[in-house]
C-alpha cells in the first residue's frame, strides 16, 4: 500500500481516485448479447451458457430435485449460520416497513401515501471466485418482507451444470420462488425482456462483473429498473493511536480480497499507527489463501496521514466510501459528522464482515462515490409509493383560487378550468 504523509488538498482527488476500468468495446459486446437474447429467447441463453459458462443445459430452471437435495448438501453448521443471519436480516428490514399516515395539508384537503410492493423482482447472484449465498439473503429477504409476489433468482451453474447448494439453501430460506441457471449479461437480458422460461421482471438487483454492470445499465434505460450503479468493492478505515493495528489490517484485507479492482484506505492522524498497520498488513497478507487477489487490490490502495480529525472527515465525505469503519476513541462524535457513506461500522468490535453477513444490515451498497446520492438496498428498494388526495367541497372552495392563479400564470387554461367549473357549480 502506498503511504501518503500530510497531502496537500490539491492532491486529494488523485489520492481518492478509484481504479480505472477500461470499457473499450464493453458496451458494444454486451449490447450484442442483449439483442441476441431478446430475439432468440431460451435457445440464445443456452448457447451463451455453453459459450461463457462452459456448460450444456437441457433446462434453464433449477429442478425440484436439485432444490430438495440442496439442504442435505450444506453442512449443518453452515445451515445454522445462514438461518441465524436470515433472522437478523429479516428483523432489521421488517423494522423499515412504512406506516400509513394521513395529513390534512389545509382544511378539507387530506393527502397520504400508500406503499405497495413491486410485483416481480429479479436477483442476480454472481458465481465467480466465491458463491455469494449471503447476497441471496440480502436481496431476497427484504423482497419477501416487502411483499413482492415473484422473486426470480439467476446465478451461473458450475461445470457440472448444478448451482452451489448453499446458494439454493439460502434462496429457499429467504423466499425465492423461481430459480434459473444463468450467468453474466445473458441473465440480465433474460430478466429484462423475458423468454419462454424466464419471466420478465420489473426491477433487477445484484452485483456482478463489468459485463453484468453494463447490461444492467443498458436495460435500465427503457426496459426495467435496477437497484443502483455498481462498481468494485471498497472500504475506508479511520483509526487513531489507540486502535489495534491487527484489527485495522484485518479490516483492510477483508475488503481487498474481494477482487483485484477493490480499493481500501486508511485515514489516521497517527504515523505510529500507520506504520504498525503497514507491517501487520504484510504479515496477515502472507497467510491468506486469496493473497494474490488482495495484493493486487493493495497496489491501488492508500495509507494516508492527515493533520487532524477535521481533515479526516472532510476527506471521508469527499470519498463517500461504500463501507466506513471508525476505530477511534471518539468514534460516535466522528460518526455524527459523516454524511456520505454506504454503511458505517463503529468501534473496535464492529468489523465490516458483520454487515456483510449477519448483523442484519444490508451489504448491497453504493460504490464508486455513489453514496453521495444513493442509499444501500433497503425495504423501500422493493416498494413503490402511491400518493392519494381527497378534497372536500369546502377544501376545494378554499384552495381553488390558489390553483386557478397558478394555472393561469403557467397559461394552462384547461388546468384552471378543471377547478373553475367545480367552483361555479
Amino acid at each position: 500500500m502506498r503511504k501518503v504523509i500530510y497531502p496537500d488538498r490539491s492532491q486529494w482527488d488523485g489520492l481518492l481516485a478509484r481504479p480505472a476500468l477500461s470499457v473499450a468495446g464493453l458496451y458494444e459486446r454486451v449490447q450484442t448479447v442483449l439483442d441476441t437474447v431478446r430475439a432468440g429467447g431460451d435457445k440464445a441463453l443456452r448457447d451463451y451458457e455453453l459459450q461463457f459458462d462452459r456448460v450444456q443445459l437441457d433446462s434453464l430452471a433449477v429442478s425440484p430435485e436439485e432444490l430438495a437435495a440442496a439442504s442435505d448438501l450444506v453442512p449443518a453448521e453452515l445451515k445454522s449460520a445462514i438461518d441465524r443471519a436470515a433472522a437478523n436480516i429479516r428483523k432489521f428490514h421488517a423494522s423499515q416497513l412504512p406506516s400509513l399516515s394521513k395529513v390534512e395539508t389545509a382544511p378539507g384537503v387530506v393527502c397520504w401515501q400508500k406503499a405497495v410492493p413491486i410485483t416481480s423482482v429479479g436477483l442476480y447472484i454472481p458465481g465467480g471466485t466465491a458463491p455469494l449465498f449471503s447476497t441471496v439473503l440480502m436481496l431476497a429477504i427484504p423482497a419477501r418482507t416487502a411483499g413482492c409476489q415473484e422473486i426470480v433468482l439467476c446465478t451461473p451453474p458450475g461445470p457440472d451444470g448444478r448451482v452451489n447448494p448453499a446458494i439454493l439453501y439460502a434462496a429457499q430460506v429467504a423466499g425465492v420462488n423461481r430459480f434459473f441457471k444463468l450467468g453474466g449479461s445473458q441473465a440480465i437480458a433474460a430478466m429484462a425482456y423475458g423468454t419462454e422460461s424466464v419471466p420478465k421482471v420489473s426491477k433487477i438487483f445484484g452485483p456482478g462483473n463489468p459485463y453484468v454492470t453494463a447490461a444492467k445499465q443498458i436495460v435500465s434505460l427503457k426496459d426495467v429498473a435496477i437497484d443502483m450503479p455498481a462498481g468494485p468493492s471498497e472500504v475506508e478505515v479511520i483509526a487513531d493511536e489507540n486502535a489495534n493495528p491487527a484489527y485495522v489490517a484485518a479490516d483492510l484485507l477483508s475488503q481487498a480480497e474481494h477482487g483485484r479492482d477493490s480499493q481500501v484506505l486508511l485515514l489516521t492522524t497517527s504515523q505510529s499507527l500507520m506504520d504498525r498497520v503497514e507491517s501487520e498488513v504484510g504479515r496477515q497478507l502472507a497467510l491468506l489463501p486469496r493473497q494474490d487477489i488482495a495484493a493486487s487490490a493493495l497496489e491501488h490502495s492508500r495509507l494516508v496521514l492527515l493533520e487532524n480529525n477535521d481533515q479526516i472527515i472532510e476527506m471521508t465525505n469527499r470519498y463517500a466510501p461504500e463501507h466506513l469503519i471508525i476505530q477511534t476513541s471518539d468514534y460516535m462524535e466522528l460518526a455524527g459528522r459523516v454524511v456520505n457513506a454506504g454503511s458505517v461500522f463503529l468501534g473496535p468490535y464492529s468489523p465490516e464482515s458483520a454487515g456483510d453477513y449477519a448483523s442484519g444490515t444490508n451489504h448491497t451498497l453504493p460504490t464508486s462515490g455513489y453514496a453521495k446520492a444513493y442509499s444501500g438496498v433497503n425495504i423501500d428498494s422493493f416498494m413503490r409509493k402511491i400518493t392519494f388526495q381527497e378534497l372536500s367541497e369546502k377544501g376545494l372552495q378554499a384552495l381553488g383560487p390558489v390553483i386557478e392563479t397558478m394555472a393561469a400564470a403557467e397559461t394552462l387554461d384547461a388546468h384552471k378550468n378543471a377547478v373553475s367549473i367545480r367552483l361555479k357549480s
